[in-house]
């Protein structure tokens, strides 16, 4: 009878084991949901200081990868219950309670935002003292502050964290967002990842991998880009990417004479007439410094269509506080 006891729970602490492991390894679900809501992320990451791999951890966590009921039903994406003067639709679910109430949200932008001014309460005000690279202080904090009531939520973040290199988009790059560049460079026919030695590539293939190892192809609306990196001129940028130098300023509404500087953005195709249907209903609020073609930039736009969307006229110069339709 003590050996089948003992092979029972060997049985139940191995399985249980398995389980823990296998719930650890990558899920497509994830990444996906990470390509679809990272830029909406970082951009509450820049308007708001809360770290990028923190919203998506707590995102992909409270949302089961934007599949959970609360999420598809109710676009709420956080588990924000009911509180804080909350006039707004709301959605029935047992959770805590039999009849907890849940916000709703008209779009999964929506319920991104409300979770960053949902963080300004002044329970959460001592997270902002923290580094925006800091997701591990971030995580225990958020648990200390009260966000959950599971005693392994902040240990939950870190792991969804390290597991999906979420951190490095707090840096403005992202692991993640690097798997385009193969997938860019399948499109056009070059192989930067060719396991071969060096000695055994051609120089153009040398160069292919020297130029992708510095510059990460990301995906923006539907979109692809890449930032320019000091020394890079347009003849360069042409050849790497298979983009004609025509093609490149035209599709980055660029003069013939354009001469690429460090920092700009570059898209590889040609740019949509509105923003990636997240931002719909989402106004982009002008802050000090910006252009039009810089915002249009930011969001994968022409530059044509956002004053269109706008009913404004190519002169329009944009004030800090002007709201701007994105959708």
């Amino acid at each position: 009878m003590k050996r089948l006891l003992l092979l029972f729970l060997i049985f139940n602490f191995q399985f249980s084991i398995f389980n823990y492991v296998c719930a650890q390894r990558p899920n497509q679900a994830y990444w996906d949901y990470i390509e679809k809501y990272s830029s909406m992320a970082q951009d509450q990451m820049r308007r708001h200081g809360i770290p990028a791999s923190i919203t998506l951890a707590q995102g992909l966590l409270e949302s089961g990868a934007g599949k959970s009921d609360l999420a598809v039903r109710a676009n709420n994406h956080f588990g924000i219950k009911v509180g804080m003067n909350w006039t707004g639709p709301y959605v029935v679910k047992s959770d805590d309670r039999p009849d907890d109430k849940f916000r709703k949200y008209n779009s999964v932008a929506e319920s991104y935002e409300d979770h960053a001014q949902f963080l300004k309460q002044p329970r959460y005000k001592s997270l902002y003292n923290l580094s925006s690279t800091d997701y591990k202080g971030w995580a225990q904090g958020l648990k200390q502050c009260g966000y959950a009531t599971s005693p392994t939520y902040a240990q939950q973040l870190i792991t969804i964290i390290e597991n999906y290199e979420l951190h490095q988009y707090d840096n403005g790059t992202s692991g993640h967002n690097k798997k385009h560049n193969s997938r860019w460079s399948w499109i056009h026919g070059i192989d930067v990842n060719k396991q071969q030695s060096s000695g055994q590539l051609s120089t153009r293939e040398q160069a292919e991998q020297v130029f992708f190892s510095t510059h990460t192809v990301y995906a923006n609306n539907r979109n692809y880009y890449i930032v320019v990196q000091p020394g890079d001129n347009l003849p360069t940028l042409s050849m790497m990417t298979g983009v004609s130098k025509r093609k490149l300023r035209s599709y980055n509404e660029r003069p013939k004479d354009y001469v690429p500087q460090p920092g700009d953005i570059l898209y590889l195709q040609k740019k949509r007439s509105k923003a990636d249907k997240a931002m719909k209903g989402i106004p982009h609020r002008v802050e000090a410094g910006e252009s039009m073609y810089s915002i249009a930039q930011r969001y994968g736009i022409r530059l044509e269509s956002l004053y269109k969307l706008n009913c404004l006229s190519p002169d329009y110069v944009p004030s800090p506080g002007h709201l701007l339709r994105l959708y």
